[in-house]
Formats: C-alpha cells, structure tokens, sequence
C-alpha cells in the first residue's frame, strides 16, 4: 500500500497545486473583472447623474424663463379684464380709453397686442390702434372656454396662426360685476420667443426640447417642426409611454423618433411643462471610450494571467513527472523493477507505526534464491540476473494487494511486506511464490527459493526491526531445513497472529 500511495501521492501534490494555482488565477480574474465592472457601471450610473442634472437645470431654466413672461404678461391681461368692467370706461374717448387699459401693459417684440372681445365675440378694443376692423372671434377655442367655463383662469390655447405671426394665445374671461360673462380679453406670445430662447442654449444636434399645455399639447418643440406642432403625445407613436409628473425622468425612445433619450421634465408648476432630452449616446461617449479602452486593458491583463497560468501549470507538471522518475529511480531496483532496500525501509516504517495505531497485523516475507552463489559463479553473472528477475516476476504475481510492497532487500534476498495479514495469509502467499518460481525455472539448481515468515501485531514497546529479524531467523530455518520450503518464524519475543 505505501509504494502505491507514494506512486499516487506523486501525482497528487502536483494535481493540487495546478489546479489552486489555476482556481487562483480565475479566482483573480474574476474578482478584478467584477471590481472592474462595478467600477465601470458606477462611472455609467455617474454620467447619467451629471446628464440629468444638467437636464434639470437646463428644463428649469427654459421654464423659469416662459414662467416669468407669461405671468407678466398675464398681468396685463388681468388688469385689462378688470379695468374694462368699470362702467365710466363706456363715457370716456377711446384715446383716454387706452391710456386706462393700456398704460401699464407689457409691451415687448415677442407678445401680440392685447384685444378685448365682447359677449358675442366681436372685437371691440384692440391695443394697437384705436381704430380695430372689425371681426369676429366667437367660434375660437379661448373664446367657448371662457364662455362656457367660468373658472378657467389664464386659457393658453393650441398653437395658431394669430394676426399674421404663429402663436399661442393667451386669454382671460371678463365678467361683469354681477359675474355674468362679458367677453375675453386675448393677448399673445409668438413663436419667435421660443426660437430665441432656444437659440441662445448650447445644444447638440439631437437635443430635444418640448413645452406642452396641461393636456399634453406640443406648445413647442426644438428641433422645429410644423408637422408635430399643435399635437398631443398620446395621438403620435410611443406617446402614451411617455407619461411624466413634474421633476421626473424618463430614457427609452421618444414619440417622435427612435433615438433613445434621457427625458428630463422640469419641476415647475406652471401653465406650461417643459421636458428635455438628450441622446444616450452623447450622455454615455465619454464613458463608452474609457470603457472599452479599460476594457481593452482587462482583456489584455486577463489573456496574460490565463497564458502565465497555463505555462507555470505546465512547468509545475514537467518538474512534477520529473521528480516523480527521479523519486522512482531513487526507490526502484534497476535489475527486478522492484522496490529498493531504502524503499522497503521507508515502508515497513510507515506500515508498523499504522499498524500500531490501528492494532492490525503486519507480515514480512524474506526470499533467498537455492544456490544462487554456485548457479552465478557456474554460468556467470548475467545469467544470475535472469533468475533474479525471474524469482522477482513471480514474486509480483504473487503479491497483488495494492499495499504489498515486494523488494529487493539485497543480493539474491527479496522482501515481501503484507499489511493487514496474518500468519496464515502470508503462509499461504509465500506458498505461491515458492510454487510459481519451481515451475518457472528450467535449471533444477536453482529451481527453488527459501522463504522465512514473520507475523506480528505491533505493540508499543516493539520495533519493526524485530519483525525482520524474526522473519531473517525463519529463512536460515528455512535453509537449514533442506531449501525449498517456507518456515513461520517461532519467535516467542513476537505476538504472532493465527
């Protein structure tokens, strides 16, 4: 058993050691490769929070920009709506009628004139002149809303093209003291307000900008478009996916193209949303070059740790199987093929101290060839070594335990160690040898071998020097008994086992 777990035990340490060096390097790999992608998907996770902050700040500024005109043009119109129910506006010229709606009205390139309809919807005031042609707005949306709904407040309507110029209207309701409806008054902000507004921001070619009423009407859009001008998200493609509350995010694809965006919508509470986008392509370039440029290094790093690993396991393998044929040579009778004189000592040592610990039998062989000295100085040394290889053959055949261990102990002298057999199983083994090697042999001289046996139960106070001693008294019995035949050792000194 202890030559073929030597012989195992070879090859084990170098199994191990490959495959922790291998598990090692995986292990490494695998763990930089998670560090690293974590890294990089924080370094995403990082630029998608620069983006949608600077979109935020981007959508609250464009809002705080409409916010501000709107209400202070709201104003105008609010004082407006109030001033024309005072009835001495009715006695006075329209010179002086103006100055009293008028004065304080905020004038500015990108708003239209403040108008003033009546209940029936004719135009009866206008700001630009004192003198309006007559026309009739009774059919228009900022008119039926205020007529028909009380407490609408500021209407923003859809986008139209109002006094020449495209616009959104801006209106509020009149209404007489006795809360009766009295018309609208109707200003507005031209499309040429949002061009600048928009002009005037670093924006990429893809960037998107949308404002939108309550309702989801497209107010506005940068890049500009007519055709998209004036619709509701939900009526275009993908529009109803598009569904955001105020400081709210969005990424995916928009309703009008199939660019993938970062949406951002503004948090104001105004009469209109604005909502931004952004390309994720442009959000993620910087990140995307230094993510295949990290990944280019990891790949290279990987491919060098994999290939280091493959050829340092291949030289842990070479010096393996080398140490393994020099610790063979250094064990291995170069004549027999069996195990050495220095071998069988490590052995027996190793067997007696187990079978100590485990209170089993140990069993000991020893094999002199018949006559060797006379055969060898007869017919010369070479053909000496061809009984002794023969003797060593039938010896192997006989002892096929994977824990016998057969050596040569010296000269014409093998040794046979049997762990875990007693007397009579080591009787009945050493018949077999004697047996194989007088039938192998053509030479009647040297026809036979003399075995002494030894079968011990180690205890404490023992040495397994005793048990060879015993087993080399038992073959000179064996000699002296005419050769040819096997002797248990009689030693009263051993606890021999039936």
């Amino acid at each position: 058993m202890r030559s073929g777990w030597s012989e195992s035990g070879t090859g084990r340490p170098w199994r191990l050691s490959a495959k922790l060096l291998i598990a090692s390097s995986v292990a490494t790999v695998i763990g930089f490769s998670g560090i690293c992608a974590n890294v990089m998907l924080n370094m995403r996770r990082g630029e998608e929070m620069v983006a949608r902050q600077s979109l935020e700040n981007l959508a609250s500024g464009i809002d705080a920009d409409i916010s501000r005109n709107i209400e202070v043009y709201d104003l105008s119109l609010r004082a407006v709506a109030s001033n024309i129910v005072i009835p001495e506006i009715k006695d006075v010229s329209k010179a002086i009628r103006h100055l009293i709606l008028f004065d304080h009205s905020t004038t500015a390139k990108h708003f239209g004139a403040i108008e003033v309809y009546d209940a029936e919807g004719r135009l009866t005031v206008d700001a630009s002149t004192l003198d309006p042609v007559p026309k009739n707005r009774a059919d228009e949306e900022y008119f039926t809303v205020h007529r028909d709904h009380p407490d609408v407040g500021l209407f923003i309507s859809r986008p139209m093209l109002h006094r020449g110029a495209y616009s959104i209207v801006l209106s509020r309701r009149i209404t007489g003291a006795d809360g009766s409806f009295q018309g609208v008054v109707v200003g507005a902000l031209r499309f040429s307000y949002f061009h600048e507004l928009f002009g005037r921001l670093q924006l990429g070619d893809d960037d998107i900008i949308c404002v939108l009423r309550p309702d989801r009407t497209i107010i506005m859009r940068r890049p500009f478009d007519l055709d998209i001008i004036g619709k509701r998200l939900s009526d275009l493609p993908r529009g109803k996916q598009l569904t955001m509350g105020a400081s709210s995010t969005f990424s995916g694809m928009g309703p009008v193209d199939d660019v993938p965006r970062l949406y951002v919508r503004g948090a104001s509470a105004s009469p209109l949303a604005v909502v931004v986008g952004k390309p994720l392509d442009d959000i993620f370039a910087l990140w995307r070059t230094e993510a295949i440029r990290i990944g280019a290094i990891m790949t290279a790093l990987i491919a060098f740790v994999l290939a280091a690993t493959l050829f340092l396991a291949r030289e842990i393998r070479r010096r393996a199987d080398a140490e393994a044929k020099l610790e063979e040579l250094a064990t291995t009778d170069a004549l027999t093929g069996l195990k050495n004189r220095r071998k069988f000592d490590q052995e027996i040592d190793f067997e007696w101290r187990r079978a100590r610990r485990h209170k089993t039998p140990l069993s000991l062989l020893m094999i002199d060839a018949d006559h060797f000295k006379a055969y060898n100085d007869a017919y010369g040394h070479q053909a000496g070594d061809q009984v002794l290889v023969g003797i060593a053959i039938c010896i192997s055949d006989s002892a096929t335990r994977a824990g016998d261990c057969a050596a040569r102990y010296g000269g014409e002298e093998f040794a046979v160690l049997l762990p875990g057999q007693g007397s009579a199983e080591a009787m009945m083994i050493a018949e077999t040898i004697r047996r194989k090697v007088q039938g192998w042999s053509d030479q009647p001289a040297i026809s036979t071998v003399s075995i002494g046996i030894a079968s011990v139960t180690p205890e404490p106070a023992m040495d397994w020097a005793e048990l060879v001693s015993a087993a080399d008294k038992a073959l000179y019995a064996a000699k002296n008994a005419g050769r040819n035949c096997c002797v248990l050792a009689p030693s009263p000194a051993l606890s021999m086992v039936a």
